[in-house]
């Protein structure tokens, strides 16, 4: 466990101190789009976040090379070469994405390349463990069909999320952790060496999105992009693959005896790895079949651009950036754990259903109360956001409410300011792009321009 942590440290350490000078090389090169009519933010924000999550990667491959444990995942296994080829080119994929702005099938072109590169190299699902049937053995044609599909799914499913600041990188990284302690449990707590590429992959993109986070939560002052957005879908469809499609379900028989029931329960994990790698993106893959119906419907392309995802529609509703943010954590760590919870502790499923439902109740009213803002007591005010503390009245409040009354009496006498006219203050000025500080002012060079 030790060396896994490692591993996560230093790539979380590396994506880190990385993501800053590749925003002020993002900016020089202009990997800065216009804003476009589905996008939530107001400036244009810097892209290729996804460099640093690469190289976060990278880092993390070599330390575990060089660990005395882990170097035996290299040794007995090609999964890990496997995954730095096809993360390489699907990450090349994204940067010029990210750049020049190529087709939707281009990309999708290259997901599969990047998929089949993998399967070259062996790391593809060889069976699937069937409830009721049993390990079914897959020939190759299907075993990398199923694979590219995989792949192509998973890395579309975390693109279509990507929308909010922080969005992605926390839902990932939740479903990584969730993925890492199921993973773990099968490569430590029943000796099966073919399970530590997948823990391995599992701590890594946890490393990723815990590095990128800090510079992408609300307001981001840059963003993955498809280079990295791409680049983690895959890391985590690797995952998946590796642990479903590698390690031998016949494997954990071996353990087994006692009742009926008691065998049962034992022969719960052999199972869990095909549903493991839906419930990881459960709420990514929601969104992306909504989203293909929901531009079928309407005779638009599947790939057609929209602001109609789940987290567009909790904006609507009355959310703030970060309650939807939060939202959207909650469920997808409320499914992925769970998940984790029935597999582990199978002989009470009854209080781990029974804890679920209670949860979801609670994030269904959560759902509905958009605009119901908790207050926290005043001696914990220190260990909240601002936006969360009572307000006080105070003389410079009081002063500096007056200001805005006698500058919104005066907008009053311009006349009304086109929101039209409004544009977002280009990077390099004092948006957020810009080397220095965020502007909080909007601009009115109309208003001044009337008077």
């Amino acid at each position: 466990m030790r060396e896994y942590l490692l591993t996560l440290c230093i790539t979380a350490a590396v994506t880190y101190l990385l993501t800053g000078p590749v925003r002020k090389f993002a900016i020089v090169a202009g990997a800065m789009p216009e804003i476009r009519a589905r996008d939530v933010h107001r400036e244009p924000t810097p892209r290729l976040g996804g460099i640093a999550m690469f190289f976060g990667l990278c880092a993390g491959l070599l330390v575990a090379d060089h660990l005395t444990n882990l170097d035996q995942v290299f040794e007995s296994s090609n999964e890990p070469r496997a995954l730095l080829s096809g993360a390489a080119l699907i990450w090349l994929i994204g940067v010029l994405d990210d750049k020049f702005e190529i087709d939707a099938l281009i990309k999708l072109g290259g997901q599969m390349i990047a998929a089949g590169v993998m399967v070259m190299q062996g790391l593809t699902i060889l069976w699937l463990p069937i409830p009721g049937v049993g390990t079914v053995s897959l020939t190759q044609w299907q075993g990398t069909l199923l694979t590219v599909a995989l792949v192509v799914i998973t890395i579309n499913a975390v693109n279509f999320v990507d929308g909010l600041d922080g969005l992605a990188a926390g839902m990932v990284c939740i479903a990584a952790a969730a993925f890492f302690l199921y993973a773990y449990r099968i490569w430590y707590g029943y000796g099966i060496e073919s399970a530590a590429p997948a823990t391995l992959f599992a701590a890594i993109l946890m490393g990723m999105c815990l590095g990128f986070l800090p510079h992408n939560m609300h307001p981001a002052r840059i963003f993955m992009g498809d280079s990295g957005s791409m680049l983690i879908g895959l890391v985590l469809a690797a995952g998946a693959i590796s642990i479903t499609g590698q390690v031998d379900p016949d494997a954990l028989k071996l353990n087994l005896g006692g009742s009926t029931r008691d065998t049962t329960h034992a022969m719960l994990p052999v199972f869990i790895p095909l549903l493991m790698p839906l419930t990881i993106i459960a709420i990514p893959f929601a969104d992306l079949v909504l989203a293909i119906v929901r531009r079928t419907w309407n005779g638009q392309s599947p790939f057609a651009a929209d602001r109609g995802h789940l987290h567009h529609r909790l904006l609507e509703i009355g959310h703030s950036h970060s309650r939807a943010v939060l939202i959207m954590y909650f469920w997808s760590a409320l499914i992925a754990f769970g998940a984790v919870a029935y597999s582990v502790h199978s002989a009470s499923g009854m209080w781990v259903m029974l804890s679920v439902v209670a949860l979801s109740f609670v994030g269904l009213v959560l759902l509905l109360l958009p605009r119901f803002t908790p207050h926290t007591p005043r001696w914990a005010e220190r260990l909240v956001p601002p936006r969360y503390r009572r307000r006080r009245a105070t003389s410079e409040g009081d002063a500096t409410t007056a200001d805005m009354g006698e500058e919104k009496g005066k907008e009053s006498e311009i006349g009304e300011i086109d929101e039209s006219d409004r544009a977002p203050i280009p990077a390099g000025v004092n948006g957020a792009t810009a080397i220095g500080a965020r502007s909080r002012f909007s601009d009115r060079r109309k208003a001044s321009s009337s008077r």
